[in-house]
Protein backbone atom coordinates (compact mmCIF):
# COMPACT_ATOMS: atom_id res chain seq x y z
CA UNK A 1 0.00 0.00 0.00
CA UNK A 2 1.49 3.46 -1.28
CA UNK A 3 2.25 5.71 1.97
CA UNK A 4 -0.13 8.98 2.33
CA UNK A 5 2.73 10.94 0.98
CA UNK A 6 3.20 8.80 -1.82
CA UNK A 7 -0.31 9.24 -3.16
CA UNK A 8 0.16 12.53 -2.73
CA UNK A 9 3.54 13.38 -4.73
CA UNK A 10 2.14 11.28 -7.70
CA UNK A 11 -1.00 13.08 -7.49
CA UNK A 12 1.12 16.55 -7.87
CA UNK A 13 3.16 14.79 -10.47
CA UNK A 14 -0.40 13.86 -12.79
CA UNK A 15 -1.53 17.87 -11.27
CA UNK A 16 1.37 19.42 -13.03
CA UNK A 17 1.90 16.89 -16.15
CA UNK A 18 4.97 15.19 -14.89
CA UNK A 19 5.47 11.70 -16.03
CA UNK A 20 7.41 10.08 -13.38
CA UNK A 21 7.31 6.89 -15.84
CA UNK A 22 9.48 7.74 -17.97
CA UNK A 23 12.73 7.62 -16.02
CA UNK A 24 15.50 5.18 -16.10
CA UNK A 25 15.00 4.31 -12.51
CA UNK A 26 11.34 3.07 -13.06
CA UNK A 27 12.30 0.65 -15.89
CA UNK A 28 11.58 -1.96 -14.07
CA UNK A 29 8.52 -0.53 -12.28
CA UNK A 30 6.06 -3.28 -13.79
CA UNK A 31 7.68 -6.30 -12.85
CA UNK A 32 9.10 -4.92 -9.97
CA UNK A 33 5.54 -4.31 -8.47
CA UNK A 34 4.53 -8.25 -8.24
CA UNK A 35 7.67 -9.62 -7.52
CA UNK A 36 9.32 -6.78 -4.95
CA UNK A 37 6.17 -5.81 -2.75
CA UNK A 38 7.22 -5.17 0.54
CA UNK A 39 5.11 -6.95 3.21
CA UNK A 40 4.47 -5.07 6.67
CA UNK A 41 6.53 -6.17 9.19
CA UNK A 42 4.54 -5.91 12.72
CA UNK A 43 1.67 -3.35 13.04
CA UNK A 44 1.26 0.00 11.67
CA UNK A 45 -1.47 2.62 11.96
CA UNK A 46 -1.21 5.73 9.55
CA UNK A 47 -4.02 8.64 10.41
CA UNK A 48 -4.05 11.34 7.56
CA UNK A 49 -5.43 14.56 6.59
CA UNK A 50 -6.40 17.08 4.03
CA UNK A 51 -7.55 20.24 5.37
CA UNK A 52 -7.79 21.82 1.86
CA UNK A 53 -6.29 20.96 -1.08
CA UNK A 54 -2.71 22.71 -0.19
CA UNK A 55 -2.08 21.13 2.35
CA UNK A 56 -1.76 17.71 4.02
CA UNK A 57 -0.76 16.52 7.06
CA UNK A 58 0.15 12.41 8.20
CA UNK A 59 0.67 10.81 11.37
CA UNK A 60 2.19 7.22 11.95
CA UNK A 61 3.06 4.53 14.51
CA UNK A 62 4.58 1.64 14.74
CA UNK A 63 3.57 -1.26 17.87
CA UNK A 64 5.19 -3.45 17.05
CA UNK A 65 7.92 -4.25 17.67
CA UNK A 66 8.98 -1.31 18.61
CA UNK A 67 6.90 1.88 19.79
CA UNK A 68 7.89 4.67 17.29
CA UNK A 69 6.09 6.82 14.77
CA UNK A 70 6.42 10.15 12.57
CA UNK A 71 4.80 13.02 11.93
CA UNK A 72 4.52 14.46 8.27
CA UNK A 73 3.19 17.70 6.24
CA UNK A 74 3.21 18.45 2.76
CA UNK A 75 2.64 21.88 1.04
CA UNK A 76 1.84 22.15 -2.32
CA UNK A 77 1.80 25.30 -5.13
CA UNK A 78 -1.38 23.82 -6.37
CA UNK A 79 -4.87 22.57 -5.78
CA UNK A 80 -4.76 18.28 -5.52
CA UNK A 81 -7.56 16.06 -5.74
CA UNK A 82 -6.88 14.18 -2.72
CA UNK A 83 -9.61 11.65 -2.24
CA UNK A 84 -10.35 10.27 1.48
CA UNK A 85 -8.99 6.62 2.10
CA UNK A 86 -13.10 5.30 1.58
CA UNK A 87 -13.33 6.92 -1.79
CA UNK A 88 -9.98 6.98 -3.28
CA UNK A 89 -9.48 5.08 -6.46
CA UNK A 90 -8.50 1.76 -4.93
CA UNK A 91 -5.75 1.13 -8.25
CA UNK A 92 -4.20 4.41 -7.31
CA UNK A 93 -2.89 3.41 -3.60
CA UNK A 94 -1.19 -0.27 -4.73
CA UNK A 95 1.80 -0.61 -6.95
CA UNK A 96 0.68 -2.47 -9.45
CA UNK A 97 1.21 -4.40 -12.79
CA UNK A 98 0.28 -2.24 -15.61
CA UNK A 99 1.03 -1.14 -19.04
CA UNK A 100 2.25 2.51 -19.06
CA UNK A 101 1.22 5.28 -21.42
CA UNK A 102 2.91 6.08 -24.37
CA UNK A 103 5.81 9.09 -23.51
CA UNK A 104 4.63 12.76 -23.88
CA UNK A 105 6.36 15.40 -23.93
CA UNK A 106 5.42 17.18 -20.33
CA UNK A 107 2.97 20.27 -20.90
CA UNK A 108 3.75 23.15 -18.39
CA UNK A 109 0.70 25.14 -16.40
CA UNK A 110 -0.87 27.86 -18.66
CA UNK A 111 0.49 31.33 -18.73
CA UNK A 112 -1.28 33.99 -16.71
CA UNK A 113 -1.17 37.56 -17.06
CA UNK A 114 -2.53 40.74 -15.34
CA UNK A 115 -1.97 43.95 -16.70
CA UNK A 116 0.58 43.07 -18.77
CA UNK A 117 2.70 41.32 -16.74
CA UNK A 118 3.20 37.71 -16.31
CA UNK A 119 1.81 36.79 -12.17
CA UNK A 120 1.90 32.84 -12.92
CA UNK A 121 4.26 31.32 -10.40
CA UNK A 122 6.12 27.81 -10.55
CA UNK A 123 4.61 24.43 -9.56
CA UNK A 124 6.58 23.14 -6.09
CA UNK A 125 5.78 20.44 -3.30
CA UNK A 126 7.33 20.74 -0.12
CA UNK A 127 7.28 17.58 2.65
CA UNK A 128 9.17 17.20 5.63
CA UNK A 129 9.04 13.93 8.14
CA UNK A 130 10.26 13.96 11.56
CA UNK A 131 10.33 10.39 13.29
CA UNK A 132 9.81 9.94 17.02
CA UNK A 133 11.92 9.05 19.24
CA UNK A 134 14.81 8.77 17.08
CA UNK A 135 14.89 12.86 16.04
CA UNK A 136 15.45 11.71 12.41
CA UNK A 137 13.98 14.45 9.86
CA UNK A 138 13.32 13.89 6.20
CA UNK A 139 12.43 16.32 3.66
CA UNK A 140 12.20 16.58 0.12
CA UNK A 141 11.48 20.01 -2.38
CA UNK A 142 10.27 19.37 -5.85
CA UNK A 143 9.94 22.26 -8.16
CA UNK A 144 9.73 22.53 -11.65
CA UNK A 145 11.60 24.84 -13.70
CA UNK A 146 9.90 24.51 -16.92
CA UNK A 147 7.54 22.53 -18.63
CA UNK A 148 10.52 20.00 -19.61
CA UNK A 149 12.87 20.08 -16.34
CA UNK A 150 12.12 19.51 -13.02
CA UNK A 151 14.52 19.97 -9.81
CA UNK A 152 14.29 17.87 -6.20
CA UNK A 153 16.30 18.04 -3.27
CA UNK A 154 15.89 15.20 -0.90
CA UNK A 155 17.37 15.58 2.78
CA UNK A 156 18.30 12.93 5.83
CA UNK A 157 19.14 14.60 9.21
CA UNK A 158 20.18 11.86 11.48
CA UNK A 159 21.37 12.89 15.38
CA UNK A 160 22.59 9.14 15.46
CA UNK A 161 24.79 9.62 12.58
CA UNK A 162 28.02 11.47 15.08
CA UNK A 163 29.17 8.28 13.67
CA UNK A 164 31.64 5.81 13.17
CA UNK A 165 32.77 4.39 10.52
CA UNK A 166 31.67 0.82 11.61
CA UNK A 167 28.05 2.25 11.16
CA UNK A 168 28.22 3.28 7.98
CA UNK A 169 29.45 0.26 7.21
CA UNK A 170 26.43 -1.70 8.83
CA UNK A 171 24.27 -0.25 6.29
CA UNK A 172 22.09 2.55 9.11
CA UNK A 173 21.22 5.79 8.02
CA UNK A 174 23.29 8.84 7.96
CA UNK A 175 22.90 12.56 7.31
CA UNK A 176 22.48 13.51 3.57
CA UNK A 177 21.34 15.95 1.02
CA UNK A 178 21.21 14.65 -2.82
CA UNK A 179 20.10 16.94 -5.77
CA UNK A 180 18.33 15.67 -8.65
CA UNK A 181 17.61 17.44 -11.98
CA UNK A 182 15.44 15.70 -14.54
CA UNK A 183 15.08 16.91 -18.27
CA UNK A 184 11.99 14.92 -20.03
CA UNK A 185 10.94 15.91 -23.65
CA UNK A 186 8.91 12.47 -24.47
CA UNK A 187 11.37 10.52 -26.73
CA UNK A 188 14.35 10.88 -24.25
CA UNK A 189 14.56 11.45 -20.67
CA UNK A 190 18.00 12.08 -18.45
CA UNK A 191 18.63 12.68 -14.83
CA UNK A 192 21.52 13.93 -13.42
CA UNK A 193 21.95 13.49 -9.27
CA UNK A 194 25.05 14.25 -6.71
CA UNK A 195 24.83 13.00 -3.29
CA UNK A 196 27.09 15.09 -0.56
CA UNK A 197 27.54 12.20 1.90
CA UNK A 198 29.84 10.28 -0.31
CA UNK A 199 30.66 13.00 -3.12
CA UNK A 200 28.67 10.41 -6.01
CA UNK A 201 28.10 12.21 -9.50
CA UNK A 202 25.52 9.99 -11.65
CA UNK A 203 23.68 10.14 -14.65
CA UNK A 204 20.48 8.52 -16.10
CA UNK A 205 19.20 8.14 -19.48
CA UNK A 206 16.33 6.84 -20.76
CA UNK A 207 15.73 6.54 -25.01
CA UNK A 208 11.89 5.53 -26.47
CA UNK A 209 12.12 4.44 -29.63
CA UNK A 210 8.96 4.73 -31.80
CA UNK A 211 6.74 7.97 -32.33
CA UNK A 212 5.64 9.97 -29.40
CA UNK A 213 1.87 9.62 -28.00
CA UNK A 214 -0.14 12.68 -28.66
CA UNK A 215 -3.14 13.96 -26.40
CA UNK A 216 -6.24 13.98 -28.48
CA UNK A 217 -8.35 16.99 -28.95
CA UNK A 218 -11.60 16.77 -27.64
CA UNK A 219 -15.27 18.78 -28.70
CA UNK A 220 -16.25 21.64 -25.98
CA UNK A 221 -19.42 19.31 -25.82
CA UNK A 222 -16.82 16.60 -24.29
CA UNK A 223 -18.58 14.26 -27.38
CA UNK A 224 -16.23 12.59 -29.87
CA UNK A 225 -17.98 11.48 -33.19
CA UNK A 226 -15.43 8.33 -34.49
CA UNK A 227 -16.61 8.86 -37.78
CA UNK A 228 -15.27 12.28 -37.65
CA UNK A 229 -11.84 11.16 -36.41
CA UNK A 230 -8.93 11.76 -38.91
CA UNK A 231 -7.62 8.29 -40.18
CA UNK A 232 -4.63 7.22 -37.70
CA UNK A 233 -1.47 6.47 -40.19
CA UNK A 234 0.36 3.33 -38.71
CA UNK A 235 3.23 3.08 -36.12
CA UNK A 236 6.67 3.18 -37.45
CA UNK A 237 6.77 -0.37 -35.10
CA UNK A 238 3.27 -1.42 -36.48
CA UNK A 239 4.63 -1.13 -39.76
CA UNK A 240 7.60 -3.26 -39.67
CA UNK A 241 5.97 -6.07 -36.94
CA UNK A 242 5.23 -9.23 -38.21
CA UNK A 243 2.33 -11.54 -37.87
CA UNK A 244 2.09 -14.05 -35.22
CA UNK A 245 4.33 -11.49 -33.08
CA UNK A 246 4.01 -9.61 -30.13
CA UNK A 247 4.01 -5.70 -31.64
CA UNK A 248 5.41 -3.68 -29.50
CA UNK A 249 7.50 -0.66 -28.38
CA UNK A 250 11.39 -0.55 -26.82
CA UNK A 251 12.68 1.52 -24.20
CA UNK A 252 16.56 1.68 -23.80
CA UNK A 253 18.89 3.41 -21.20
CA UNK A 254 21.56 3.39 -19.11
CA UNK A 255 23.26 4.79 -15.76
CA UNK A 256 26.79 6.12 -14.99
CA UNK A 257 27.75 6.73 -11.34
CA UNK A 258 31.39 8.01 -10.21
CA UNK A 259 32.60 8.94 -6.64
CA UNK A 260 35.70 10.50 -5.80
CA UNK A 261 35.60 10.27 -2.10
CA UNK A 262 34.92 6.81 -2.51
CA UNK A 263 37.22 6.12 -5.41
CA UNK A 264 34.59 3.50 -6.98
CA UNK A 265 32.18 4.36 -10.05
CA UNK A 266 29.56 2.20 -12.00
CA UNK A 267 27.86 1.54 -14.76
CA UNK A 268 24.13 -0.12 -16.06
CA UNK A 269 21.87 -0.43 -19.22
CA UNK A 270 18.86 -2.18 -19.30
CA UNK A 271 15.77 -2.38 -22.07
CA UNK A 272 12.42 -2.98 -21.90
CA UNK A 273 9.37 -3.84 -24.34
CA UNK A 274 5.75 -3.48 -24.05
CA UNK A 275 3.09 -4.21 -25.85
CA UNK A 276 1.10 -2.05 -28.16
CA UNK A 277 -1.95 -1.17 -27.99
CA UNK A 278 -1.84 0.14 -24.60
CA UNK A 279 -4.30 2.57 -22.48
CA UNK A 280 -3.20 5.51 -24.60
CA UNK A 281 -5.67 6.77 -27.39
CA UNK A 282 -5.17 6.67 -30.31
CA UNK A 283 -3.15 3.18 -29.85
CA UNK A 284 -5.64 2.07 -28.12
CA UNK A 285 -9.63 2.78 -28.78
CA UNK A 286 -13.36 1.01 -28.99
CA UNK A 287 -14.50 1.90 -32.19
CA UNK A 288 -18.47 3.26 -32.30
CA UNK A 289 -21.21 0.90 -33.32
CA UNK A 290 -22.10 3.21 -36.04
CA UNK A 291 -18.22 3.70 -37.63
CA UNK A 292 -17.88 1.63 -40.96
CA UNK A 293 -14.89 0.45 -39.16
CA UNK A 294 -16.27 -1.17 -36.10
CA UNK A 295 -16.96 -4.63 -38.09
CA UNK A 296 -13.39 -5.34 -38.74
CA UNK A 297 -11.45 -3.59 -35.75
CA UNK A 298 -11.94 -6.39 -32.94
CA UNK A 299 -10.17 -5.93 -29.23
CA UNK A 300 -6.46 -6.74 -28.69
CA UNK A 301 -5.30 -9.61 -30.23
CA UNK A 302 -2.05 -9.80 -27.34
CA UNK A 303 -2.53 -9.78 -23.24
CA UNK A 304 -0.24 -6.38 -21.72
CA UNK A 305 2.97 -7.84 -21.17
CA UNK A 306 6.28 -6.22 -20.28
CA UNK A 307 9.41 -7.55 -20.97
CA UNK A 308 12.81 -6.13 -19.57
CA UNK A 309 16.32 -7.25 -18.87
CA UNK A 310 19.58 -5.13 -16.94
CA UNK A 311 23.21 -5.98 -17.18
CA UNK A 312 25.81 -4.35 -14.47
CA UNK A 313 28.84 -4.95 -16.38
CA UNK A 314 31.13 -4.28 -13.32
CA UNK A 315 28.98 -6.49 -10.83
CA UNK A 316 28.66 -8.73 -13.40
CA UNK A 317 24.36 -8.86 -12.34
CA UNK A 318 22.14 -9.95 -15.27
CA UNK A 319 18.38 -9.62 -14.20
CA UNK A 320 15.97 -10.61 -16.83
CA UNK A 321 12.07 -10.14 -16.09
CA UNK A 322 8.57 -11.39 -17.75
CA UNK A 323 5.74 -9.92 -16.58
CA UNK A 324 1.76 -10.10 -18.80
CA UNK A 325 -1.43 -9.83 -17.75
CA UNK A 326 -3.09 -13.59 -18.49
CA UNK A 327 -6.69 -13.03 -17.60
CA UNK A 328 -8.84 -9.75 -16.51
CA UNK A 329 -7.82 -9.95 -12.55
CA UNK A 330 -4.34 -12.27 -13.00
CA UNK A 331 -0.81 -10.81 -13.55
CA UNK A 332 2.03 -13.66 -13.61
CA UNK A 333 6.08 -12.61 -13.88
CA UNK A 334 8.69 -13.73 -13.13
CA UNK A 335 12.82 -13.12 -13.09
CA UNK A 336 16.16 -14.19 -13.83
CA UNK A 337 19.20 -13.43 -11.81
CA UNK A 338 22.25 -14.28 -12.51
CA UNK A 339 25.66 -13.41 -11.80
CA UNK A 340 28.40 -13.91 -14.46
CA UNK A 341 31.37 -14.09 -12.19
CA UNK A 342 29.91 -16.17 -8.82
CA UNK A 343 27.88 -17.94 -11.10
CA UNK A 344 25.04 -17.37 -8.20
CA UNK A 345 21.42 -17.34 -9.66
CA UNK A 346 17.81 -17.11 -8.16
CA UNK A 347 14.32 -17.61 -9.95
CA UNK A 348 11.83 -15.44 -9.18
CA UNK A 349 7.96 -16.28 -9.75
CA UNK A 350 4.92 -13.86 -8.76
CA UNK A 351 1.34 -13.37 -9.10
CA UNK A 352 -1.25 -10.60 -8.61
CA UNK A 353 -4.52 -11.27 -8.43
CA UNK A 354 -7.44 -8.92 -8.06
CA UNK A 355 -10.51 -10.09 -6.00
CA UNK A 356 -14.20 -8.33 -6.76
CA UNK A 357 -17.27 -8.31 -5.39
CA UNK A 358 -19.46 -9.36 -8.26
CA UNK A 359 -19.89 -9.16 -11.79
CA UNK A 360 -18.08 -5.99 -13.38
CA UNK A 361 -19.56 -3.02 -14.04
CA UNK A 362 -19.49 -1.02 -17.31
CA UNK A 363 -16.04 0.63 -18.23
CA UNK A 364 -15.71 4.27 -17.12
CA UNK A 365 -14.10 6.74 -19.48
CA UNK A 366 -11.77 7.70 -16.70
CA UNK A 367 -10.35 3.74 -16.55
CA UNK A 368 -8.75 3.03 -20.06
CA UNK A 369 -6.51 0.59 -19.00
CA UNK A 370 -9.58 -1.85 -17.21
CA UNK A 371 -11.95 -0.89 -20.41
CA UNK A 372 -8.94 -2.71 -22.83
CA UNK A 373 -8.42 -5.63 -20.82
CA UNK A 374 -12.26 -6.02 -20.81
CA UNK A 375 -12.18 -6.12 -24.16
CA UNK A 376 -9.74 -8.47 -24.04
CA UNK A 377 -10.69 -11.05 -22.10
CA UNK A 378 -14.88 -10.92 -23.44
CA UNK A 379 -15.60 -12.43 -26.65
CA UNK A 380 -18.11 -9.99 -26.86
CA UNK A 381 -16.64 -7.66 -29.31
CA UNK A 382 -19.80 -5.53 -30.07
CA UNK A 383 -19.34 -2.33 -27.81
CA UNK A 384 -22.19 -0.94 -27.00
CA UNK A 385 -22.63 3.02 -26.95
CA UNK A 386 -21.89 3.89 -23.14
CA UNK A 387 -18.47 1.62 -23.60
CA UNK A 388 -16.80 3.75 -25.96
CA UNK A 389 -13.89 5.36 -25.01
CA UNK A 390 -13.37 9.32 -25.38
CA UNK A 391 -10.50 10.76 -26.16
CA UNK A 392 -7.87 11.58 -23.58
CA UNK A 393 -7.69 14.98 -22.15
CA UNK A 394 -4.42 16.47 -21.32
CA UNK A 395 -2.69 15.00 -18.39
CA UNK A 396 -2.56 17.71 -16.31
CA UNK A 397 -6.22 18.14 -16.68
CA UNK A 398 -7.21 14.49 -16.02
CA UNK A 399 -8.65 13.17 -12.74
CA UNK A 400 -6.35 11.21 -10.65
CA UNK A 401 -9.52 9.18 -9.06
CA UNK A 402 -13.09 8.94 -9.18
CA UNK A 403 -15.64 8.13 -6.42
CA UNK A 404 -16.81 4.85 -6.15
CA UNK A 405 -20.02 5.83 -8.02
CA UNK A 406 -17.84 6.32 -11.07
CA UNK A 407 -14.87 3.77 -10.97
CA UNK A 408 -15.42 1.33 -13.19
CA UNK A 409 -13.07 -0.18 -10.69
CA UNK A 410 -15.55 0.09 -7.70
CA UNK A 411 -16.55 -3.45 -7.29
CA UNK A 412 -12.81 -4.20 -6.12
CA UNK A 413 -12.40 -5.55 -2.71
CA UNK A 414 -8.85 -6.66 -2.83
CA UNK A 415 -5.66 -7.85 -4.22
CA UNK A 416 -3.50 -10.69 -3.49
CA UNK A 417 0.19 -10.38 -4.47
CA UNK A 418 2.48 -14.18 -3.96
CA UNK A 419 5.98 -14.18 -4.53
CA UNK A 420 8.34 -17.34 -4.85
CA UNK A 421 12.23 -18.29 -5.13
CA UNK A 422 14.62 -20.18 -5.18
CA UNK A 423 16.31 -19.53 -2.11
CA UNK A 424 13.22 -20.86 -0.50
CA UNK A 425 11.63 -17.50 0.94
CA UNK A 426 7.86 -17.42 0.17
CA UNK A 427 5.57 -14.19 0.62
CA UNK A 428 2.09 -13.50 0.81
CA UNK A 429 -0.09 -10.41 1.24
CA UNK A 430 -3.39 -8.96 0.99
CA UNK A 431 -4.04 -5.28 0.47
CA UNK A 432 -8.48 -3.97 0.17
CA UNK A 433 -10.71 -1.55 1.79
CA UNK A 434 -12.10 -2.75 4.48
CA UNK A 435 -15.46 0.09 5.16
CA UNK A 436 -13.19 3.46 5.06
CA UNK A 437 -9.68 1.75 6.00
CA UNK A 438 -7.48 0.77 3.91
CA UNK A 439 -5.75 -2.53 4.91
CA UNK A 440 -2.50 -4.45 4.56
CA UNK A 441 -1.91 -7.91 5.68
CA UNK A 442 1.10 -10.16 5.11
CA UNK A 443 3.56 -12.86 5.55
CA UNK A 444 7.02 -13.96 5.24
CA UNK A 445 7.90 -17.55 5.37
CA UNK A 446 11.07 -19.76 5.29
CA UNK A 447 10.57 -23.12 3.34
CA UNK A 448 14.02 -24.59 4.75
CA UNK A 449 13.83 -23.69 8.55
CA UNK A 450 11.84 -25.66 10.65
CA UNK A 451 12.59 -23.88 13.47
CA UNK A 452 11.82 -20.68 12.40
CA UNK A 453 9.40 -20.62 9.47
CA UNK A 454 7.86 -17.78 9.57
CA UNK A 455 9.99 -15.10 9.40
CA UNK A 456 7.94 -12.28 9.72
CA UNK A 457 4.52 -11.15 9.56
CA UNK A 458 2.44 -7.90 9.80
CA UNK A 459 -0.32 -5.52 9.39
CA UNK A 460 -0.80 -2.52 8.24
CA UNK A 461 -4.17 0.21 8.74
CA UNK A 462 -4.10 3.60 6.50
CA UNK A 463 -7.10 6.16 7.05
CA UNK A 464 -7.02 9.49 5.75
CA UNK A 465 -10.04 12.41 5.20
CA UNK A 466 -10.22 15.39 3.64
CA UNK A 467 -12.04 18.49 4.78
Amino acid sequence: MHPFATYVLRNYYHATGWNEDNLYANLTRSSNAILDFTVPRGLHLSISKSPNALFNTSYSMNAMPSLNGSVGYIFTSCNLDVQSSGSVRFKDMIERFKVYHQPRRPEGKEQEFRSGERVDTRDYLMYGRLYLPTGRLDALYSARLSPTVQALVAAISDPRSSLSAEKRTRGDNVSNVMFSLQHDVGKWCTEYTWSAEDGMWGVRVLHNFGRLGVPVEQPADGTADPSMQPTRSKRVDEEDATEGGLKGRISAGAEFYISAKERSAGVSTGIRFTTLPDATPPSFQIPSPNSPSSSSRGPPSQPPTTITALFNPMMGHLSAAYAARVSRDLSLCSRFDFNVYSYDSEWTMGAEWWMRRGAPKVPDASDEEDAMLDSFVHTDTTPKPEQIIKPEMPAQVEPTSQPDHLDSTADIRGVVKARISTNNNVSLMWEGRIKQMLVSLGVVSDLSSRSKPIKAIGLELSYFSTG
